[in-house]
């Protein structure tokens, strides 16, 4: 494995070509990169999939990409710096991978979950230029990680699959579905799915996201 600026593991199609796209995983709070990466042999196999390891290590194989104060009198609590730190790393770790399989912006997609989705959000609105693709699963927008100036990016070529569920414990759902009033503000792409579950993601939505996937590819 050669040394990037984040920890990872990869699956690699037969052959890669300047039609193969790139399928980036980040992982939410307390797990680590084999966890969305279970995903992998059930999407299609000319995929290059390569799943990311935060950056704070917890314990037992535990990560985070930043700090979530759990015992905060506002609840839970972010450490915004961090997760701004943490939001750049990922945004270098895509680059430095589409340059070294040779994937142009145009065929990346970024998958997170949870805190991973926080994350991917703000990349895809802080450099739309590098990840225009993104499936974010169990998350929502946190405003304090967005440019100011929103409206004055270019996000036209923005494609989002954002699903939840509907029982969420851990991140409540009206989180999370004020995400296309926001993103259909700024005029961009999305489609915005519940599914009767808690924390977790559901077969119909992984098979729904997988479709969304192969039918932008």
């Amino acid at each position: 494995m050669e040394e990037l600026s984040l920890k990872y593991i990869v699956k690699k199609p037969a052959i890669i070509n300047e039609n193969t796209s790139l399928l980036i995983l980040l992982h939410g709070y307390g797990s680590n990169e084999e966890d969305l990466f279970s995903f992998a042999n059930e999407l299609p196999s000319d995929l290059l999939i390569v799943s990311a390891r935060a950056v704070q290590e917890l314990g037992y194989g535990s990560y985070s990409w930043y700090t979530i104060n759990f015992n905060s009198t506002q609840g839970k609590f972010s450490d915004i710096p961090e997760a701004i730190k943490a939001r750049d790393i990922i945004y270098k770790f895509i680059t430095e991978v589409q340059e070294k399989y040779h994937i142009s912006p145009e065929k990346t997609f970024l998958l997170g979950f949870s805190q991973g989705t926080i994350l991917s959000y703000a990349v895809a609105l802080n450099y739309p230029k590098t990840i225009q693709k993104v499936i974010a699963l169990s998350g929502y927008i946190n405003a304090e990680l967005l440019p100011e100036n929103l409206e004055k990016s270019d996000y036209k070529l923005l494609d989002f699959f954002i699903s939840h569920g509907s029982v969420d414990q851990v991140i409540p759902v009206e989180w999370a579905n004020k995400a296309p009033e926001f993103l259909n503000q700024l005029n961009i792409k999305n489609s915005y799915q519940e599914y009767l579950v808690g924390h977790g993601v559901a077969p119909k939505n992984f098979f729904d996201f997988k479709k969304w996937i192969e039918d932008r590819m």
